[in-house]
């Protein structure tokens, strides 16, 4: 069932010859119009349209992360994991009307920069240094881990490291053409992501409705899917009452219920699609009007995203539950998450398997090679370029970034090749939620006041990346110990190994608000008017008639989802 006929090697050969392809006119047409410089390099300055930038920013997000992490918490809690996706496209009109002009009119390239703008130049290199570890040890590893994993488990096992060889270079020669060719080698692969994405979707749906003896109904797979777990269909997990069960409890520790709203839900999509040198950099290098239309696009797109990444695992569930699957188990018996999605591909025909691995792997590649190029903007332009070589000129600058890619690249397949950093024992999409979540209350916290409230210091920002990531640390690890399992700010719940914790968005919210008043509170000791805060203009703000149709749009969209599903 999961082996590949000639036809689908053939679908696939063809998706990888025309990105390939693709990406290589793209350079060469750059190159032959004498396009070399560094900036064009790390964010393809100016050449990049608005559906390009909606595009990208879609391809990069959506990954293995998603395809595999986000459809095993289908599998597990259901359609409350598409509350990541919802919300980010609530978080991207956010960016669009108040966040990019901001970035735009004082001609910020990278993240570190902003902070070295906004702040000093102690602020900036720690949180160069922080954001490479992050990039490197958490996303880009998780992304390769994952995505190897799917693919080997759909093409039968035994694959698993060359799969990470084939999947690294594949990234590495889009990558080294620099942004524009990453920027418009992601419009075939979000296309590609897309139709494969909803051909899975139509197959997991009928094989539920088949399962059921509706035949091959797609809408009739997913009422049946309703009907047999309605559980699955809720956005708001409740509170787990004396005497839950801990899969009951797992399931609110992932996701806390309306509590999660009012706390991490909206640290996590801002500060990812806000402040994050990975998404931000496509609609850096644009005017105002095209990166506003590009990042709105991408929101929109957003809100169909669940119906590709989450879907499937929730079919995988019902299936599972009623004998038509069996797949790879976890330690104890119990069916691994993670290999929901690939469990709903074997079932694909010929033709589709290679289709829907064509989209699996564009989206695997599409986000590696994003954020490979985002490890090498920030270190050749906020480290080699200000500290190791200051005389760098255009042409040595790229060579630093395409020589960091490789070497970025090649420590994340050491790092995944044994599983070193055990991702696989977490879950996916929650390791790298978890992980990233220890900085994020900190860089978010420092974003925000930084553009928007002219008191900030220097000695805040300082004081806040250390209070962000040291009480993200004490509520994840150590306040049910220190404080107790109740208290005003929290409730701890036992976690199946032996002890308790407190549901990991709940943590950054708290951090969020610690790190908030730690910075105020420094700053009130300061100047009224920090000599180094931005000068906002209420004119940078407004949108044009067709940019707030569609986030209008977008928001009653969002709205009725939440109607129906709540």
């Amino acid at each position: 069932m999961s082996k590949f006929s000639t036809i689908d090697i053939v679908v696939f050969v063809i998706y990888f010859v025309l990105v390939t392809g693709y990406g290589i006119w793209v350079y060469r047409l750059k190159r032959n119009k004498g396009v070399s410089d560094s900036k064009d390099f790390f964010l393809a300055e100016g050449s990049l349209t608005w559906w390009a930038i909606g595009a990208s920013l879609i391809a990069s997000n959506i990954s293995a992360e998603q395809f595999i992490g986000m459809s095993g918490n289908g599998f597990v809690v259901g359609i409350a994991v598409a509350a990541y996706e919802w919300v980010a496209a609530i978080a991207l009109i956010i960016v669009a009307v108040w966040f990019i002009p901001v970035y735009l009119k004082n001609k910020i390239f990278t993240m570190p920069q902003f902070l070295q703008t906004r702040y000093n130049e102690t602020v900036s290199l720690i949180m160069a240094i922080f954001w490479l570890f992050l990039y490197v040890f958490v996303n880009l590893t998780s992304i390769l881990y994952l995505g190897a994993l799917a693919i080997d488990n759909i093409a039968g096992g035994g694959y698993f490291h060359l799969i990470i060889i084939v999947m690294a270079i594949f990234a590495l020669v889009i990558t080294l053409g620099g942004m524009k060719v990453i920027g418009f080698t992601d419009v075939i692969q979000v296309l590609v992501l897309i139709i494969g994405g909803l051909a899975t979707t139509y197959i997991a749906l009928t094989l539920v409705s088949e399962k059921f003896g509706l035949g091959k109904d797609v809408w009739g797979g997913f009422t049946a899917m309703m009907k047999d777990a309605p559980d699955h269909f809720k956005m708001i997990i409740e509170k787990p009452k004396p005497g839950a069960s801990q899969s009951d409890i797992n399931k609110y520790l992932m996701l806390p219920g309306i509590a999660m709203y009012f706390a991490g839900q909206w640290i996590v999509n801002l500060n990812y699609w806000g402040c994050n040198q990975y998404i931000t950099q496509r609609a850096l290098g644009a005017d105002l009007k095209t990166a506003r239309t590009g990042i709105l696009f991408a929101g929109f797109l957003k809100l169909g995203m669940p119906v590709i990444v989450m879907l499937p695992g929730i079919a995988a569930y019902v299936l599972y539950k009623n004998g038509g699957i069996q797949a790879e188990m976890a330690p104890g018996g119990h069916f691994n998450a993670d290999n929901a999605y690939s469990a709903i591909l074997g079932f694909l025909p010929t033709g589709l398997k290679g289709l829907s691995l064509a989209a699996l792997t564009a989206a695997i590649v599409a986000s590696l090679a994003g954020k490979a190029n985002s490890i090498s903007t920030i270190f050749t332009l906020d480290i080699y370029k200000k500290y190791i070589n200051k005389e760098a000129g255009e042409k040595k600058l790229v060579i630093v970034g395409r020589i960091t890619i490789f070497a970025a690249m090649l420590l994340s397949i050491l790092l995944t090749w044994k599983d070193l950093l055990g991702i696989g024992g977490e879950g996916g999409f929650t390791f790298i939620q978890k992980y990233t979540g220890f900085i994020s209350p900190g860089i978010f916290a420092m974003f925000l006041l930084g553009m928007f409230w002219k008191r900030t210091t220097g000695a805040a920002a300082i004081a806040g990346i250390l209070t962000g990531f040291g009480m993200s640390v004490l509520f994840n690890n150590y306040a049910p110990k220190l404080f107790g399992n109740e208290t005003l700010l929290y409730t701890a719940y036992p976690n199946g190994k032996g002890g308790y914790e407190i549901p990991f968005l709940i943590c950054m919210g708290l951090s969020f608000l610690f790190t908030m008043i730690v910075m105020i509170l420094i700053s009130l000791r300061g100047p009224k008017v920090n000599p180094k805060a931005f000068v906002l203009d209420t004119s940078m703000f407004k949108v044009a008639p067709s940019t707030l149709a569609l986030i209008v749009l977008t928001l009653l969209m969002i709205t009725a989802l939440y109607v129906r599903f709540w």
